[in-house]
C-alpha cells in the first residue's frame, strides 16, 4: 500500500503532539519562541498535523496560535487545537472553553473525551449519559463551525477492560457526530502489542470509525503498540519527537515514521524528508535544551555503531550483515568502534573512516590492534576519542608522533586562602619551532589554569589555537590497584567553530590525565586546520 500523510492525501495521518504532550515531560519548559521553532522543523520534516497546546486553558499556547498564524507558513502540516468537551450541564455554542479553541484559528482540533466509565463518573462527575451528550453537542458544534474534528478518547483500553460497551459507545457517538478520526489512547502506557492489535481491530469492527492511536511508553512498548494499532487498521498515529511527553514518554515519532516508510513500504512523509529525520531529531532535542540519546533507534549517533571484531569483520565484506538498513537513508552514518574488542577488520574500517590509508599492510594494523589493547587494558578508551585514536594510527603510519611542540614540564598550584577562596596557577616549559616557551597564567582551577598556560605558550606560534574551545570534561575514577590507588581517565571534547573531537587521557591523578588530553587535543587542532608537524 502507498499513502501519503499530508493536506492532499488524507488516507494516512502522522500526527505530533511534541508542542503539548511532549512538553509534559520533566525538564522540558518551551517559550513561545522555542515552540515556533520546534512547529517549523516539524513542518520540515513532513508531518501531516501539529498539535500546538491548549488555546483558553493556557496563555503561552494563545499566544503560540496567534503567532503561528502570522508567522509561519505551514508546508505540509496543518496546525491543531486541543482543547475538552463542553462542560456538563451546558452547551457547547455558549462554552467559552470551546470558543477558546475557534478563536484560536486552528482549522483542526483535537478534543479529549472521556471513555473510562469510573473517570466519567469521579473525574467528571457527572452520568455516562451526559458524556456521550457532552461529546456529540461539541463535535457537532464544531463541525458546523466549519472545522476538522479528531477525538482523543482518554484511558480507552482501561476503560474497554472495565465496560467494553461504553467505551465503544463514546467512539461511536463521536464518529456519528462528525468527528473524522476517534483516537485510543493508552493514556496509562500499560498495554502490550497483541493486546492493542486485538481491541483496536475488535472497535473498528464493531462502531465502523476511523481510528488512531496514542500510546505512552510506561511498558517500553509505545512504539510496538502504535504499530499494532497500524496492523489492525488505525491509519492515524499520535507520536512525539524523540519520545519526549510524560513520566516516560510517548511513542517516539522518529522510529514510527521511519518503520511505516522502510519497513511497511508506507510513503508517509515528502520525498526526501526521512533523509533529514537525523538532524530534525538532533535540532528539536537543542531547542528544549536535552542532549540527544546517543543509543535512539535509527537516529542516535550509536545507532549504527560497531564495536565488535567479529562484527566488523562482516562489515568489511557487506555492510548489510550487521545493519538492518542502510544509515544514510534516515541521515545517519554507520561509525566503527576502536576498543580492545578491535580485530583487524575494525581498525582497517576506522581508518578508513577517519581517511587514514593503511594500504594492506598486515603488520601494521596488527601493531594498532595490539597497541590498542595494550592501551585499553592500562585504562584508556577509544571509543569515545577518536581523535586521540587518529593521532594513535597516524603515529604508527607515519613511524612517528605527531608532534607541535614538546613539553619539557608543567606543574599546577592550588592555593587555599584564610578567606576560603582558592587560587589556581600553572606553568608549561615548552619547545615549539626550536623556540624553549615558558608561560604561566591562571585559572578557576588546575585543569583551567594548565589550559590557559598552554594557550598562552603556543597561541604566537600557531594562531590557529585561538579558535579553540573546550566543550566538556569528564572524569572517571577506574578500579584501584591497591589500597587508595587508582587510575583516573579524562575525556576532554575540543570545538574549533566548525566541529568538535574528544581525546582521552590516562594517569595516576586528574591533572596528569587531564594535561595528556589536552596535548592531544591541541594538537588534533593544529593537525585539522592543516598545519605541518614541526617537532
Amino acid at each position: 500500500m502507498t499513502t501519503k500523510a499530508n493536506a492532499t492525501d488524507d488516507s494516512f495521518h502522522v500526527f505530533d503532539t511534541t508542542l503539548r504532550d511532549g512538553a509534559q515531560r520533566e525538564g522540558i519548559n518551551l517559550t513561545v519562541a522555542d515552540k515556533l521553532t520546534i512547529a517549523r522543523h516539524l513542518d520540515t520534516f513532513g508531518v501531516g498535523y501539529i498539535e500546538g497546546g491548549w488555546p483558553g486553558a493556557n496563555p503561552r499556547d494563545t499566544e503560540f496560535f496567534a503567532r503561528a498564524q502570522k508567522e509561519i507558513t505551514f508546508e505540509n502540516a496543518q496546525l491543531v487545537a486541543f482543547g475538552a468537551t463542553r462542560r456538563a450541564g451546558g452547551s457547547a455554542a455558549d462554552d467559552p472553553q470551546v470558543k477558546a479553541l475557534l478563536n484560536s484559528g486552528a482549522p483542526v482540533i483535537t478534543l479529549v473525551a472521556k471513555s473510562h466509565d469510573r473517570h466519567v463518573e469521579l473525574a467528571l462527575r457527572t452520568t455516562l449519559e451526559e458524556n456521550l451528550e457532552m461529546v456529540r453537542d461539541t463535535v457537532s458544534h464544531l463541525r458546523e463551525q466549519g472545522r476538522r474534528v479528531f477525538v482523543d478518547c482518554e484511558h480507552f483500553f482501561d476503560g474497554y477492560r472495565a465496560d467494553a460497551e461504553y467505551a465503544k459507545s463514546v467512539v461511536r457517538t463521536a464518529h456519528e457526530a462528525g468527528a473524522e478520526v476517534v483516537i485510543l489512547c493508552d493514556t496509562n502506557g500499560g498495554m502490550l502489542p497483541a493486546q492493542v492489535q486485538a481491541v483496536v481491530a475488535t472497535v473498528i469492527a464493531d462502531t465502523g470509525a476511523r481510528l488512531g492511536i496514542h500510546a505512552q511508553d510506561d511498558t517500553g512498548c509505545a512504539v510496538a503498540n502504535t504499530l499494532a494499532a497500524v496492523d489492525a487498521g488505525a491509519t492515524h498515529v499520535q507520536c512525539t519527537a524523540n519520545g519526549y511527553g510524560e513520566r516516560v514518554g510517548n511513542a517516539n515519532l522518529f522510529p514510527v515514521v521511519a518503520a511505516l516508510e522502510l519497513k511497511y513500504g508506507m510513503k508517509v512523509l515528502p520525498e526526501g524528508a526521512l533523509a533529514e529525520m537525523t538532524r530534525i531529531s538532533h535540532a528539536i532535542a537543542e531547542v528544549v535544551n536535552l542532549t540527544p540519546s546517543t543509543h535512539q533507534p535509527y537516529v542516535g549517533v550509536s545507532a549504527f555503531a560497531h564495536k565488535a571484531g567479529l562484527h566488523a569483520s562482516a562489515i568489511k565484506v557487506d555492510p548489510d550483515l550487521y545493519q538492518h538498513i542502510d544509515p544514510e537513508l534516515v541521515g545517519n552514518t554507520m561509525r566503527m568502534l576502536v576498543s580492545d574488542m578491535a580485530g583487524r577488520a575494525s581498525i582497517e574500517l576506522k581508518g578508513k573512516e577517519l581517511g587514514v590509508d593503511l594500504g594492506d599492510d598486515r603488520a601494521l594494523v596488527g601493531r594498532v590492534v595490539e597497541r590498542v589493547k595494550e592501551r585499553e587494558l592500562q585504562g584508556y578508551t577509544y571509543e569515545a576519542a577518536d581523535a586521540s585514536f587518529e593521532l594513535l594510527l597516524r603515529g604508527e603510519v607515519e613511524s612517528r608522533a605527531r608532534r607541535y611542540f614538546r613539553t619539557e614540564s608543567w606543574r599546577a598550584i592550588v592555593e587555599d586562602r584564610p578567606d576560603g577562596t582558592h587560587a589556581n596557577e600553572a606553568t608549561v616549559k615548552l619547545w615549539a619551532k626550536g623556540e624553549r616557551i615558558v608561560a604561566t597564567a591562571e585559572g578557576n582551577g588546575p585543569v583551567n589554569a594548565l589550559d590557559r598556560a598552554l594557550r598562552v605558550a603556543l597561541e604566537r606560534i600557531y594562531p590557529q589555537l585561538a579558535k579553540l574551545e573546550l566543550i566538556d570534561y569528564k572524569v572517571r575514577i577506574l578500579e584501584g590497584r591497591t589500597g587508595t590507588e587508582s587510575t583516573t581517565r579524562v575525556l576532554i571534547t575540543t570545538g574549533d567553530g566548525t566541529g568538535d573531537w574528544a581525546t582521552v587521557g590516562v594517569a595516576e591523578n586528574v591533572i596528569a590525565a587531564s594535561w595528556q588530553a589536552l596535548e592531544d587535543a591541541y594538537t588534533y587542532g593544529l593537525l585539522r586546520a592543516g598545519v605541518e608537524p614541526t617537532e
